[in-house]
């Protein structure tokens, strides 16, 4: 409706200007409320600033030249300071015809070589994948498809965080408990293996603790001095010190997790343009510590620990570097954020997904950044989002009681195939097909009850709930593109030529929310929140559901009108699979 509004614009300066010898730049236009008629309303009360005037008075002056100077506007009506303006059928009907004919409706190609960063899943190797980050890779990735839709030139990356304390826990648990155990020989995926050994020192770990404090230790006296524990901190200083056997081991064991995400991210329907890890980064983030230190930015304890005094800002000391000289997550970030800027010195802007307990850490790197004279770091964005729970609670990755992202796609598959079956509408379809169609229906279940939630908003997931074939979910948008695709296969699009003058209401309103597409993608681009795409697919859906129960499609006597919503339910089929594409979710030819 952009386009629309432009025009009514332009009219309304010229009459403004003559009028009332004002110059104005901007309307306020918006989408007509439902409960009132008309398809485009003008917002007078944001012109009583320019001109002093009762707004109803104003509204039917600026209605009653509308409606005589500008074809198109056959009515109006005024609602307080609102005005709502009715358009002809025929400017729908020629939008729809223009946008049949245009290649992906809706992206804009990029203007200049300026490029986005999209940083997420960002996992430890101590651990397998779980539901967190099941949230955090879907959002990285449909806001790195939408940036891209709205013409931003994007490369989606990660770090890898490869090193520090949790990493060696899972080490000294293999090299204590493992008796050589490998991904082959236990037939387990390598980041499942480490995995179990993370949890394996936490259970060990804690039965130090509790031995040392039936000994007469503190509790925090026993958490600081478990033997585990301090072979881990030993580890740590040795892998940092170049230890040739821990370097090895951390390679071996490092290797058996990126082949398990591989395999995760391709499950997924996730990919990566770059990655960086945390062991290469840090000794850069170290050098800008000196750095600091140098410019008086830091400063030392006599503990030999490097810190940043951020009290001024309203924030706090933050550690820096520890007294034995390692490095700290910030300092890795540090480094990070450096070497992304050289790697693009073209960088238009840059956004971590990052869940919202890591709030205070990007606004202490932010700021340090901004204190070390780097000017883009003003482009840094923090998408924070809020954390998906279930049912039974919380995850805690030490104690095991993750949702495990590999058992939860294979859950929805399974969900999706049982669900499938029930509905009794898959005959003629082969085994493999079968299969295939479960998991598109499973994963687009999950990417959608996942992503149509306000990134910011925290998130109950239920498995069986998302796969609901009614409602707002992903199976209903799937179905219902699989129902549009069955219509088009019973009349063959290059045969199609109408020319109406008049259609239905509902046919309108499908229409007007096609024509609201490129500016949904825009503002869900401006706001990183895929969210704005998602709901406004399901709008779409439910117009052309409404339209298509109450409507005949196929064979009336009017070839013309037939032709007409075949071309209209071919549009909505194509941006209905445009729209879920930049979610990251398959639409199937049927159901």
């Amino acid at each position: 409706m952009q386009l629309l509004a432009d025009q009514i614009s332009e009219v309304l300066k010229n009459h403004l200007d003559k009028t009332f010898n004002t110059t104005v730049s901007q309307f306020d236009f918006q989408a007509t409320r439902k409960e009132f008629d008309g398809d485009i309303t003008l917002v007078v009360f944001s012109l009583l600033k320019f001109i002093k005037t009762n707004p109803v008075q104003l509204s039917n002056q600026i209605g009653d030249y509308l409606k005589d100077h500008f074809d198109l506007i056959t009515d109006f009506n005024v609602v307080k300071g609102f005005l709502n303006l009715s358009i002809a059928d025929t400017y729908f009907i020629n939008a729809l015809q223009s946008i049949s004919s245009t290649e992906d409706y809706g992206h804009v190609n990029p203007t200049t070589e300026a490029v986005f960063l999209i940083e997420y899943s960002s996992p430890n190797t101590n651990k397998p994948l779980h539901l967190g980050h099941i949230r955090n890779n879907l959002l990285g990735f449909a806001v790195a498809q939408i940036l891209e839709a709205s013409g931003k030139k994007v490369i989606k990356t990660q770090i890898i965080n490869d090193r520090g304390i949790h990493i060696c826990k899972s080490m000294v648990a293999w090299k204590k408990f493992g008796a050589g155990e490998t991904p082959k020989s236990t037939g387990l995926k390598g980041d499942k293996l480490v995995g179990n050994y993370y949890v394996r020192f936490d259970q060990e770990y804690k039965k130090e603790i509790e031995t040392l404090i039936a000994n007469g230790s503190t509790e925090e006296e026993a958490k600081t001095q478990a033997p585990l524990f301090l072979e881990a901190q030993q580890m740590l200083r040795a892998w940092e010190a170049g230890s040739t056997e821990v370097v090895e081991l951390w390679k071996k064991m490092n290797n058996w997790v990126y082949e398990g995400f591989e395999t995760t991210y391709a499950n997924l329907g996730v990919s990566f343009d770059s990655y960086y890890y945390e062991s290469k980064t840090y000794l850069l983030g170290k050098d800008l510590i000196d750095q600091g230190l140098e410019q008086s930015i830091f400063f030392k304890k006599e503990d030999g620990s490097v810190w940043v005094d951020l009290t001024e800002e309203g924030l706090d000391e933050k550690l820096l570097l520890r007294s034995d000289g390692t490095a700290v997550y910030m300092t890795q970030d540090l480094g990070t954020a450096l070497q992304r800027f050289k790697d693009n010195p073209t960088m238009e802007g840059m956004v971590y997904i990052v869940g919202n307990e890591q709030d205070y850490h990007f606004k202490v790197l932010f700021l340090i950044l901004k204190k070390l004279g780097f000017s883009w770091a003003e482009s840094l964005h923090h998408l924070s989002y809020g954390m998906v729970d279930l049912p039974e609670g919380k995850m805690k990755s030490r104690e095991g009681t993750v949702v495990d992202a590999d058992d939860l796609m294979l859950e929805m598959t399974n969900t999706a195939a049982v669900l499938s079956e029930e509905l009794g509408k898959l005959e003629g379809m082969s085994s493999q097909d079968k299969k295939e169609l479960y998991q598109t229906i499973g994963l687009g279940a999950l990417k959608y009850f996942i992503l149509k939630v306000d990134p910011k908003k925290s998130i109950l997931f239920d498995p069986r709930k998302s796969v609901d074939f009614a409602g707002n979910t992903g199976p209903f948008i799937q179905y219902t593109y699989a129902r549009i695709q069955s219509i088009l296969r019973s009349r063959p699009l290059d045969s199609l030529a109408y020319s109406l003058t008049a259609i239905t209401t509902k046919e309108k309103e499908i229409i007007k929310q096609i024509l609201l597409y490129p500016e949904t993608i825009q503002q869900a681009a401006k706001q990183y929140s895929p969210a704005l795409v998602a709901n406004y697919v399901y709008d779409l859906v439910k117009l052309f559901n409404s339209f298509y129960q109450n409507t005949p499609i196929l064979g009336g006597n009017d070839s013309e009108l037939e032709s007409f919503r075949i071309s209209l339910c071919n549009e909505v089929g194509k941006i209905i699979e445009s729209g879920t594409r930049l979610l990251g979710i398959t639409v199937p030819e049927r159901m």
